[in-house]
């Protein structure tokens, strides 16, 4: 039986697209492990699915003062000693990283043992710790046209991200009726991320009374961040986070305001869900929201409103532009080359295991 490890963690979106992976990875053959770290989001979450879990020592490489930057190089070099052994010791045919500071042992120590290494970038600009693994790697997967100009020469390759195929799978009706709609107006859903956006929840209070003369609103605004005096407005559904019914809010959605992160916007992509994108502003992350939202709009995927200037009125014209034009994103998104990401890393880690160690 071929074997194959997975590595990435430090935020859900280091391990979702993994996860993803499982089912078809298992369908074609696959022995698969899951290299993480000690105390991680990702050790909980693949645990639960009963994948053999290997933890390891892993620190993160700042650029900004801090007094672990004295100690976690060596926490690094630890990992990198704690994922050679493992690696010896498993014997995989392939690695699959999907970033975060705990890949960077795994991609190196991948090297040093000639095994091939796939990593996959989720943003335009890769993040430190994917830099870091470049050289090391056999094909680096990536999400937008742009990413691929930077990457090392015949190593890239657009692939999009992989998404949860529960997610492809929401009914409408479902939906509808677990927020208590109709089919007499349009739906629209806004998403802030796992933990909320208060930008977001507010711009859309603020003109909550306009937008519910056309819209029913299903209103994901992130733990802590639910409105009280709201539970009673007509066609108005707020939730802290919806993990079950979300494939049927997203089928019963018409139109998306969210966040840019690249796996959310991904799996909008997917779903071929037109979409305001109102990023994370530079001045509270690197950017790379920002640039994943001009991405979309350069490709017809999406409207850009940024943070900065959101007003009342430029709101409920983005909204009702992309309404209004919705057949156009959703041709646009169906045109896409990033929409069948699954087939294309699993097609990427087969060819791989089937090269080995002759690739190094």
């Amino acid at each position: 039986m071929k074997k194959i490890i997975l590595t990435g963690g430090g935020t859900a979106g280091h391990v979702t697209p993994n996860i993803a992976l499982l089912p078809t990875l298992k369908d074609r053959g696959y022995e698969i492990y899951y290299i993480g770290s000690k105390d991680g989001i990702e050790r909980k979450l693949i645990e639960d699915l009963k994948i053999p879990y290997y933890p390891i020592s892993s620190g993160k490489l700042r650029r900004y003062f801090d007094l672990k930057n004295f100690t976690d190089p060596f926490r690094v070099l630890k990992g990198f000693a704690d994922a050679k052994k493992i690696i010896k010791q498993l014997g995989p045919d392939v690695i699959f990283s999907k970033g975060g500071f705990v890949s960077v042992p795994v991609v190196k120590a991948a090297k040093s043992c000639k095994v091939p290494a796939i990593i996959h970038e989720s943003d335009m600009t890769p993040g430190l710790a994917n830099r870091l693994c470049l050289s090391s790697a056999y094909k680096i997967c990536c999400n937008f046209p742009e990413t691929v100009s930077g990457l090392p020469a015949g190593k890239a390759v657009l692939s999009g991200s992989p998404i949860r195929q529960e997610l492809f799978q929401g009914s409408k009706a479902n939906g509808l009726s677990f927020c208590g709609f109709s089919n007499s107006k349009p739906v629209l859903m806004i998403i802030g991320g796992s933990l909320g956006s208060q930008a977001i929840n507010q711009a859309v209070r603020n003109i909550l009374p306009d937008l519910l003369t056309k819209w029913q609103i299903i209103h994901l605004c992130g733990k802590g961040n639910l409105d009280d005096s709201l539970n009673s407005v007509s066609g108005y559904k707020q939730y802290e986070y919806i993990q079950k019914e979300l494939p049927d809010l997203f089928a019963a959605a018409d139109i998306v305001i969210s966040r840019a992160g690249a796996n959310a916007i991904c799996e909008l992509l997917a779903l071929k869900k037109p979409a305001v994108l109102i990023p994370l502003s530079a001045a509270a992350s690197r950017g790379d929201q920002i640039l994943n939202a001009k991405s979309f709009e350069k490709q017809g995927f999406s409207y850009l409103l940024e943070e900065e200037k959101v007003t009342d009125e430029n709101l409920k014209q983005a909204i009702n532009d992309v309404y209004n034009n919705r057949n156009r994103y959703i041709s646009a998104m169906s045109k896409s080359a990033a929409n069948n990401a699954i087939k294309v890393i699993a097609d990427l880690i087969d060819e791989a295991a089937q090269k080995g160690g002759s690739i190094q």
